[in-house]
């Protein structure tokens, strides 16, 4: 099997694929995540009361032209002491990762890729949003440069997440369509509203605002 394919296996297809995924990337820091091609071997089998269980098992394929350059290494202070920091973090829970820094006009999103992730997201993302908010409190309290938003990823977890808020900011718009009522969403960060804001600005009906103070300011969507 080349280096670039990669057989792997889980609990379900989907956790299988993200598995080979994160090997694939271990393997090439260039990669084009949305190039790898994946064959279902086994769906797996749960068994009866556990008994005869078998985990799903799929093959991950990357064309050799979806291997690019790595990106060029970031030069402002923020995104060395991001790297730096992030460096220090998994040194001290254990974890062996490689930290990709990609500096954008108003962020700097830092991803980590490692075999054991899990670790670094941690339950409901509590570990990556906790490093995540201390990171972006460091950053605004040295000023210096213009302000920009620290995004710390893993393992795909943002785009999961941004997901999870986009159907959970559909499901409020349409409660708030029919009852007439606010309602005021979890805490989140800045980078996360905006995700609200943004997938509710053309929705008929409602409006959206931000409210309190960090870290627990939050989105509220009201009627138009």
């Amino acid at each position: 099997m080349s280096d670039r394919t990669v057989e792997a296996t889980g609990e379900t297809v989907g956790e299988a694929k993200w598995a080979a995924l994160r090997e694939l990337e271990l393997r090439h820091p260039g990669l084009d995540k949305g190039a790898v091609q994946f064959e279902v071997v086994s769906e797996g089998e749960r068994g009866l009361l556990g008994v005869g269980y078998a985990p799903a098992r799929v093959v991950a394929r990357v064309p050799e032209d979806a291997i690019t350059a790595p990106p060029e290494e970031p030069s402002s202070d923020l995104a060395a002491d991001v790297r730096f920091l992030l460096a220090r973090f998994t040194a001290a829970i254990g974890v062996d990762a490689r930290i990709d820094v990609r500096e954008e006009e108003d962020t700097v999103t830092a991803t980590l890729v490692a075999a054991d992730a899990g670790l670094v997201i941690g339950r409901h993302g509590q570990t990556i949003d906790a490093v995540q908010y201390l990171l972006n409190a460091i950053a605004h309290r040295s000023g210096g440069e213009p302000r920009r938003e620290v995004v710390v990823d893993a393992a795909g977890y943002r785009d999961r997440r941004r997901a999870t808020l986009e159907a959970m900011a559909l499901r409020t718009a349409e409660q708030v369509r029919v009852t007439g009522g606010a309602v005021e969403l979890e805490p989140m960060t800045a980078v996360e509203r905006k995700v609200v804001h943004l997938v509710l600005k053309e929705h008929p009906g409602v409006a959206t605002r931000s409210e309190g103070l960090e870290p627990n300011r939050y989105v509220v969507v009201v009627p138009a």
